[in-house]
């Protein structure tokens, strides 16, 4: 019997190069997860890090990103061989994701022009405000061509030597393959893409040009953005140059083929099942975001929605909120201190799995309580920046209870706001389904998030892993989609036995989170003095 016979299923998929590899960088961790047969994680990695707020500008040094990758592939590698014996060198297909839109520009010598800013800065309100008026698309302020216009009103002294602007996935993969390419449906977060050619849209673009023109700037969208590409499509292979950076041991080849880069938002779709008409999902991280596959498009412009694309270019409604968990986990880690001090344990998944569950016996309207997670701008509220704050009345309920729920209403209250001009669009959905570290303790968040946006919300067995997984089963459709769409792809091969625990809305919840909600509308007003007030 040869070694490889000895190995289980997963361990030979990793020695004989046949496992998928996904990466993704979210905003507070960069997780890595590799998939045997049947798309199911064999191992899995991550590395920590945070954004920086430098001369108010949001960023990630490019130090800190390989960095953070090289951590997550490591651990990812360590628990492969913890798990099944094998060290991988190779694999069948790999992919990368990323948070979206931002601004990464470089000049013809590959350098860096200014720090990376990041989707969460709001200092492009008067370039999205010109440019949605320009091209009857609203263009928000987290887009990379509203980074791009900005620069130029502002007249930035780096815009003449701009050769390249990208998402941070789209800069990984460009420096693992030496390929200046993006997913469509990260690349619809830099610009509006041509429902047809699934291509930036030429009339668009022309526009733009003409108006950096006017301003004396020689720049044209299709030569600085990256290529948009389909998913399945060829983007590149992983170069020996590329392996280096991802793994400095030298143990990783070169030769793996890389599926097209996308963002937070495709492999969010993709982690779901949520690639046809009909079919949404909501990713709460830092930010919480949802995204509706569109039966027909819209009748109006809305500056709540984005339109952007699933990973093969059809046409997606998204709700994005700049703000989600962050503050939630940011009081579980002051729980967990109190647990220390009392002696106790402090594991910060079983002091969130508490708390969450410690919400469950709070007031249908959270006792009065109001909580606003903003730590940054909200768009939706119109908030340049963000104060995180808690109020209540003198005759509100504060106990435990009613203040973790207030905490988790407030995750949702942004998103749902955004959800009412869905609505109001006439936009048919069936289902939400959900992902995101806060859903894996069951039945919480859940619950609660039916009641904020009045439908039915799915998760699946995979909703804590989120869009690393995404990103692999993107690998795996390179590698084994075998001329099928992604939605037959996901469906026969992904989804097809997989189950998912559904919660309907509950009525009593609903009605409590609508006060909640008419309360929180009503104290904007304290959230702006805050902001006001507070430097």
């Amino acid at each position: 019997m040869s070694a490889a016979q000895r190995l289980t299923a997963a361990g030979a998929a990793l020695a004989e190069g046949r496992a998928r590899l996904g990466i993704e960088l979210g905003s507070t961790r960069i997780k890595a997860v590799i998939l045997g047969a049947d798309e199911t994680v064999i191992a899995t990695g991550s590395a920590t890090w945070e954004n920086q707020y430098v001369d108010r500008v949001w960023t990630y040094s490019l130090d800190a990103v390989w960095e953070g990758l090289q951590e997550a592939y490591a651990t990812v590698c360590e628990d492969a061989v913890h798990r099944h014996g094998v060290r991988p060198t190779s694999f069948a297909a790999m992919g990368v994701s990323a948070m979206m839109h931002g601004y990464l520009a470089f000049d013809e010598q590959e350098r860096l022009l200014v720090p990376f800013r990041t989707w969460r800065n709001t200092s492009t309100a008067a370039a999205a405000a010109e440019l949605t008026e320009l091209l009857g698309h609203n263009i928000p302020l987290r887009w990379s061509v509203a980074h791009l216009y900005q620069a130029v009103l502002d007249a930035e002294p780096h815009v003449p030597h701009v050769r390249l602007v990208t998402t941070l996935a789209g800069y990984v993969h460009w420096r693992l393959t030496g390929r200046r390419v993006l997913g469509v449906g990260d690349a619809s977060g830099m610009f509006p893409i041509d429902p047809v050619t699934h291509g930036y849209d030429r009339e668009h673009a022309a526009e733009v040009d003409r108006v950096l023109a006017g301003h004396g700037v020689r720049l044209r969208i299709a030569e600085i953005f990256p290529e948009p590409l389909d998913a399945g499509r060829d983007a590149g292979v992983l170069t020996p140059q590329g392996a280096a950076r991802l793994d400095p041991s030298g143990r990783l080849e070169a030769g793996v083929p890389l599926c097209p880069p996308e963002g937070d938002a495709g492999t969010g779709m993709v982690a779901t099942n949520s690639v046809s008409p009909r079919s949404g999902n909501v990713s709460v991280g830092t930010s919480i975001f949802a995204m509706v596959v569109l039966e027909h498009p819209l009748i109006a412009v809305h500056p709540e929605l984005d339109l952007v694309t699933t990973p093969t270019g059809d046409q997606v409604a998204m709700v994005h909120c700049n703000n989600g968990a962050s503050e939630l986990g940011a009081w579980a880690g002051v729980f967990g201190e109190f647990a220390t001090a009392l002696g106790g344990s402090a594991d910060p998944d079983a002091v969130f799995a508490a708390l969450l569950e410690a919400s469950l016996d709070g007031q249908p309207d959270a006792g009065g309580l109001i909580a606003y997670n903003t730590l940054s701008g909200e768009p939706i509220t119109g908030l340049d920046e963000g104060r995180p704050l808690v109020v209540r009345t003198p005759d509100s309920r504060f106990t435990l209870a009613n203040f973790v729920r207030a905490q988790v209403y407030g995750v949702f209250a942004t998103l749902s706001l955004g959800m009412r001009v869905l609505r109001d669009e006439d936009v048919a959905l069936d289902t939400m389904y959900a992902h995101g570290g806060v859903f894996r303790t069951a039945g919480v968040a859940q619950r609660f998030l039916a009641a904020a946006i009045g439908t039915p919300v799915a998760v699946s067995r995979t909703a804590g892993e989120g869009g690393a997984w995404g990103a692999a089963v993107l690998a795996s459709y390179l590698a084994n989609g075998a001329g099928r769409t992604l939605g037959q792809f996901l469906s026969q091969d992904v989804f097809g036995s997989m189950s998912s625990e559904v919660v309907t809305p509950d009525p009593v919840d609903t009605a409590g989170y609508e006060a909640f909600l008419n309360r929180y509308e009503a104290g904007l007003a304290v959230e702006r003095a805050a902001v006001g007030a507070l430097r």
